[in-house]
């Protein structure tokens, strides 16, 4: 049954941490965000998050996007720098049409730092990115 099951690869659809500055609170924070690089817009977006190493796991933390625009982009949370010495992953189930998408995002344990900053499709911002 379940090798019946077509789930098609994931193109065009990118987690990134990126370092900006948070006018509120005058600080420098990490900030999650999903990229849509595609030509169509994405339904109901849901996002599980969590981080873990050998011996520790953080809570498990849900977010849904009813629509998230072609060529857009949305933030997903708040991310603090203690959890960077985590695996940090983000599962990402979405809808094209009548398909759907689903693709595991890992950053790896201290990668997620100022020297890995590359340009963000279709932000100005730098950050840290899992395609």
């Amino acid at each position: 049954m379940k090798k019946d099951i077509h789930i098609p690869k994931v193109e065009g659809v990118y987690i990134a941490i990126v370092n900006e500055y948070n006018d509120i609170y005058q600080t420098q924070d990490w900030n999650a965000y999903i990229v849509n690089d595609k030509e169509v817009d994405l339904d109901t977006v849901i996002i599980v998050t969590s981080g873990y190493s050998e011996s520790k796991t953080t809570s498990v933390f849900r977010k849904k996007i009813d629509k998230l625009p072609k060529k857009s982009y949305a933030k997903i949370e708040l991310i603090q720098e203690e959890l960077f010495a985590l695996n940090n992953q983000f599962k990402v189930t979405f809808f094209e049409g009548n398909t759907m998408f689903d693709k595991t995002y890992t950053f790896r344990k201290n990668t997620i730092n100022l020297k890995a900053l590359q340009p963000v499709p279709l932000m100005k911002e730098r950050g840290v990115v899992v395609k």
